[in-house]
């Protein structure tokens, strides 16, 4: 099978570059002065206050927030300890914070940040006292643990080979102290292996969660400073999550059963159920002064559950707008809590028995939150969300992702505030591929079944055209492949499409960049089982000049190493080919996660002035 354009996977190939500056060139002209004219609106939306994460401290509480047009992390209600705009001026290029941890004194911070947007970055590791760097990582590394005399961290490798010889993409753990730094754990591991550590609450226990790619887990568990002692405690062809050991005792959120999550206890060898599965997903649990706070996942929206240790429910706690509850860490007395819905950036509360909000940021206006649901092709009910303000001119702008075991809950989306305020209506639909309905939920939407996602995504495009709404359908990175693939199926159930940071060519996905480790929820395009219902939907090679496609904007960043650009660069083309109205955004400062909040304000900007102008 020939490939007409795959001299664009080098993107430093002189044509690409032209084709680049040509194409943001033709971008701007057709959205004209109307980005322009919009950007005060959408930054004033995009600038409201974010918090991203906390640490519990000794010292206090260390909180990182995205300010205006810089990203901080700083003392809850006290001193900025790092500023993007510093790291910008001293680094003479465009910072995005990744994230950050700190040891229970209060004493440390590892923060990571990247720059240009791009995946891989740097770490640092800083004094809280002096402000000294004691130490840098180029490539940032992950999972930085903290104990008296050293630390653990992983170390993602995306070129060459780990030390014990394996080609990358791989991970290994490592510990450093005065001596230098050691492999701990994960020689052997290849490719699709990842690694998360954590220690218990008390400090006193490790807990390394080994997954392959978004399908299986092994739990080993040990003394936090003894890692050969550590050994596996638990595994399943399913995910599980670590929770925390209490007395001895391990407790973990697993997936087995239909999928819906359940919390057990493990003990010796001994399994025992705390809270078995219930009628919808229990996402996430953690344990705050000996009860299990626990937040569960109806129709795709968190409310709050508090059981006793043998699993008695005590208490449920539901919030005045559907919306997304994550915990953002604890220490055993207290928990943390973040909020946020689509008119809400986000709310910190705080759990130590009861639910205590500690503060916030919130858009003011009259806006409703509806539900409904869209049947899919095979009869599945397809659950969406619909935002919208005091007045309803028919016109949706849909937002869909359906992979990876990622829900789509309630979110904050600056650039659609000022959509809804001229009479748009905001959706975000719930498809097979995600978690909203638990692991079964996720497997009918990947591998041989991945057509589900696209048919579910129909089914809700559809009910709104049935309704009487210009649609466009947006989606970004697997979104972006869900987008494309709606697009070349029924490109009449949609008046517009935009597609970001796309997997698109799925016939060499897993030969760009770390595309290898998407093999477990996608297929292998090197077997010919798989290949072939790869190739059935793989947008590159579904293009059809019978068609007749709506107004389509492709975009992407020439800094995104997760998604390689050429996916977009490719699809562009072959639409362009057939004399498709598309349009092609290339970011030369963003990676697949955004660059600073000015491009990436500008970037949402440009999406809304599309939707305006496609759906008017």
């Amino acid at each position: 099978m020939e490939d007409p354009y795959i001299w664009m996977e080098n993107l430093n190939d002189e044509r690409v570059l032209k084709l680049v500056e040509e194409e943001n060139r033709r971008f701007r002209e057709f959205v004209g002065e109307l980005s322009e004219e919009l950007f005060p609106e959408v930054w004033e939306y995009y600038s409201m206050p974010t918090l991203h994460s906390v640490r519990l401290t000794e010292k206090g509480v260390i909180a990182m927030y995205k300010e205006k047009d810089r990203q901080v992390i700083r003392w809850l209600g006290g001193d900025v300890i790092v500023d993007s705009k510093a790291l910008e001026k001293e680094l003479n290029d465009e910072v995005l914070l990744q994230g950050f941890t700190a040891d229970k004194r209060g004493k440390l911070l590892a923060y990571s940040f990247s720059i240009g947007g791009a995946d891989e970055g740097i770490t640092r590791i800083v004094d809280l006292e002096t402000g000294e760097i004691l130490e840098e990582f180029r490539p940032s590394v992950w999972n930085i643990t903290f104990l008296e005399d050293g630390y653990y961290f992983s170390r993602f490798y995306r070129h060459g080979e780990t030390p014990d010889g394996v080609k990358a993409p791989a991970v290994r753990l490592f510990w450093k102290d005065r001596d230098g730094e050691k492999v701990v754990f994960g020689e052997g591991l290849g490719s699709g292996y990842f690694l998360g550590l954590g220690k218990s609450t008390d400090g006193k226990w490790a807990i390394l969660t080994v997954t392959f790619g978004w399908n299986s887990a092994e739990i080993y568990a040990g003394p936090i400073d003894e890692p050969e002692k550590w050994e596996k405690v638990y595994s399943a062809d399913v995910p599980v999550e670590p929770i925390d050991v209490i007395d001895g005792t391990l407790y973990l959120l697993t997936r087995e059963g239909r999928g819906l999550g359940k919390l057990i206890a493990v003990k010796d060898g001994k399994v025992e159920e705390i809270i078995p599965e219930g009628d919808f997903p229990l996402e996430w649990a953690g344990i705050v002064n000996g009860k299990i706070l626990a937040g569960r996942l109806v129709h795709a929206s968190h409310r709050l559950e508090v059981y006793s240790l043998d699993g008695e429910k005590l208490d449920e706690v539901r919030f005045d707008l559907p919306g997304s509850v994550y915990p953002l860490d604890a220490d055993g007395k207290k928990a943390l809590l973040r909020y946020e819905s689509f008119t809400v950036p986000y709310r910190l509360y705080e759990f130590e028995g009861e639910l205590k909000l500690v503060e916030g940021q919130e858009v003011e206006g009259n806006f409703k939150v509806e539900e409904d649901f869209a049947v899919s092709k095979d009869g599945t009910r397809v659950h969406y969300f619909l935002v919208k303000g005091e007045r309803d001119e028919k016109r949706a702008w849909v937002f869909g992702y359906g992979g990876f075991n990622i829900s789509l809950t309630p979110r904050f989306f600056p650039q659609a505030i000022p959509f809804i305020k001229r009479g748009g209506t905001f959706a975000m639909a719930n498809l097979r591929g995600g978690s909203e309905y638990g692991e079964e939920w996720h497997r009918a939407g990947m591998r041989e079944n991945k057509q589900n996602v696209f048919d579910d995504f129909i089914a809700v495009l559809g009910k709104l055209k049935a309704e009487g709404y210009k649609v466009a359908a947006w989606g970004r990175s697997n979104g972006g492949l869900l987008v494309s693939a709606t697009l070349t199926q029924r490109p009449d159930v949609m008046d517009a499409a935009l597609i970001g940071y796309p997997v698109i060519d799925m016939m060499r996905f897993h030969k760009l960049y770390i595309g290898s480790v998407w093999i477990p929820e996608y297929g292998n395009p090197d077997d010919p089982k798989d290949r072939e219902f790869l190739l059935k939907y793989s947008p590159y090679h579904n293009v059809d000049p019978r068609k007749k496609y709506p107004p389509t904007l492709i975009y992407t960043g020439l800094h995104d190493d997760r998604v390689h650009p050429a996916h977009a660069l490719k699809f562009f083309m072959k639409l362009r080919e057939i004399g498709a109205p598309v349009y092609l955004r290339v970011e030369t400062k963003s990676g697949h996660m955004g660059a600073s909040p000015e491009t990436r304000a500008r970037e949402l900007t440009d999406l809304l002035a599309f939707v305006l102008k496609t759906l008017s």
